[in-house]
């Protein structure tokens, strides 16, 4: 475990330069955006109280007992990220596409509407829910005249006692064998070129790829027509990609100093488990109350990072070649926030669906573990720096036989402390779907907007990027009853 990590202030997205496990990791895979079929994307969600979809199995799992029929579906999705970046008043624009799958599964249904037993029907699902989508790509550049990241790799180093092999492989190392960074000897102190002069422009490439789903096994139980009760056995996993290139020139060459650069690669993957639990009371024909828990969510993580730099001077004779870290690996646990989710919804004269959910997390009781290190500052930040979640999600669906629209909209609040306008996420969705007695084909389209501040390393030297996101989702759902 590399015992390096930046020092961060909250409300921010922090730049993760020398490689550790902390609260930003913890953030993101406890923030979840359900996705599902198409049908429940076009609603944005809200299906807590209304069941009767694939998606319920991740969010409210009684919603499956109110199946009647036996079901499949599969739902693949095309998925496209935007991002705008504003850096000491310099503006880039990025973008990444991917193609995906949101849903594959199914239900068996048994239902005897006429039985004289109060229990009406039992139903079992399994399959597949992504819950996330790490897929992104941003750029930012602009001037510092203020400070360098070669900072912090000298403080490193002047921290270290000039012991290397107390400074961080996937870093300060690497700035000392290319020459960024170096010893004077004459005054037995470390040095770097840009100091005094700084100016340089900075410049950073982010390209993130992967997902978060969920493999669910439901089972519910409908008991008179009134009363709707499951339980789901959720194993989600993780895969997780990031790409950077960190450059840094020289606004004039300085002891024939030009430029560095600095590549960074890793990769996360990681397996979980969790229960959810969730009842429907359907007290008129009409009226839909629904509430679920979900457990905390307990995942065995391992990572895989390795970082290389090269330094550019001027004088051909001044010549380092790149260096290359060790290949870093790190394994450990994580534990993810517990949800509870509270709905209603509506039936309006069979035509017409609303429904209302709202869900709360704690994201500040989020913790990382290991048997090798006990993660006291990093779980100490968590707590500092996150607050609770709430979620407000709103559906409707109308009726045009064989034709539906739908329509809804989700508000995520900041996860941070004290940021009032930072993290906020808003969902805008509509879709149509087409249904007969045995089959339906489903369209939604989904549009997602936030914002975040990024630093490029330790924010008491540096001011954030502003970056503002906007993705686009398109799912389509094919489905057979039977």
């Amino acid at each position: 475990m590399k015992k390096k990590f930046m020092l961060g202030a909250g409300g921010v997205f922090l730049s993760v330069l020398l490689f550790s496990q902390n609260e930003v990791d913890a953030l993101r895979y406890s923030q979840i955006k359900y996705a599902g079929t198409a049908r429940s994307a076009a609603m944005s969600g809200a299906f807590g109280a209304l069941g009767g979809d694939f998606s319920v199995l991740s969010i409210n799992p009684a919603g499956i007992a109110i199946y009647r029929k036996s079901e499949f579906t599969f739902t693949p999705g095309f998925f496209i990220q935007n991002s705008n970046s504003d850096f000491k008043g310099n503006s880039l624009y990025d973008n990444k596409t991917n193609v995906n799958f949101s849903n594959a599964g199914l239900i068996l249904s048994y239902y005897e509407p006429d039985s004289k037993n109060a229990w009406k029907g039992v139903t079992f699902g399994f399959g597949y829910n992504r819950l996330n989508n790490f897929n992104s790509s941003i750029s930012m550049t602009g001037k510092n005249s203020q400070s360098s990241l070669l900072d912090v790799y000298l403080n490193d180093a002047i921290n270290s006692g000039g012991d290397t092999s107390l400074m961080s492989p996937f870093g300060t190392q690497l700035a000392l064998n290319t020459g960024a960074v170096f010893y004077d000897s004459a005054t037995a102190t470390y040095y770097h070129h840009l100091q005094g002069i700084y100016g340089e422009e900075q410049s950073k490439s982010i390209t993130t790829g992967g997902s978060m789903g969920e493999t669910v096994f439901t089972l519910g139980g409908n008991y008179d027509d009134k009363l709707y009760m499951g339980m789901t056995v959720g194993i989600p996993h993780i895969h997780y990609s990031e790409e950077t290139n960190y450059t840094e020139k020289a606004d004039s060459a300085y002891n024939t100093f030009k430029s560095f650069e600095l590549n960074q690669s890793l990769k996360t993957t990681g397996v979980g488990f969790n229960i959810k639990f969730g009842m429907i009371y359907r007290p008129t024909d009409w009226i839909r109350i629904g509430g679920a828990f979900h457990s905390p969510t307990y995942f065995s993580m391992h990572d895989e990072y390795s970082s290389n730099m090269v330094t550019h001077f001027s004088n051909p004779n001044y010549y380092y070649p790149t260096a290359y870290s060790p290949a870093g690996s790190y394994d450990y646990s994580l534990v993810t926030p517990m949800r509870a989710i509270g709905s209603l919804g509506f039936v309006i004269q069979k035509k017409g669906l609303v429904g209302i959910d709202y869900e709360y997390t704690d994201y500040s009781s989020a913790s990382l573990s290991s048997s090798k290190y006990k993660f006291l500052n990093e779980n100490k930040a968590i707590r500092a720096k996150y607050v609770e979640g709430n979620i407000i999600r709103l559906g409707t669906e109308w009726r045009l036989a064989p034709m539906s629209i739908r329509a809804g909209a989700a508000y995520y609040t900041s996860p941070f402390r004290g940021e009032t306008n930072i993290g906020t996420r808003m969902d805008y969705s509509a879709g149509i779907g087409f249904r007969d007695e045995n089959f339906f084909l489903d369209f939604a389209y989904v549009y997602s907007q936030y914002s975040e501040k990024y630093f490029f390393y330790d924010p008491s030297l540096i001011s954030a990027s502003e970056n503002t996101l906007h993705s686009s989702s398109v799912l389509m759902t094919l489905g057979f009853k039977f």
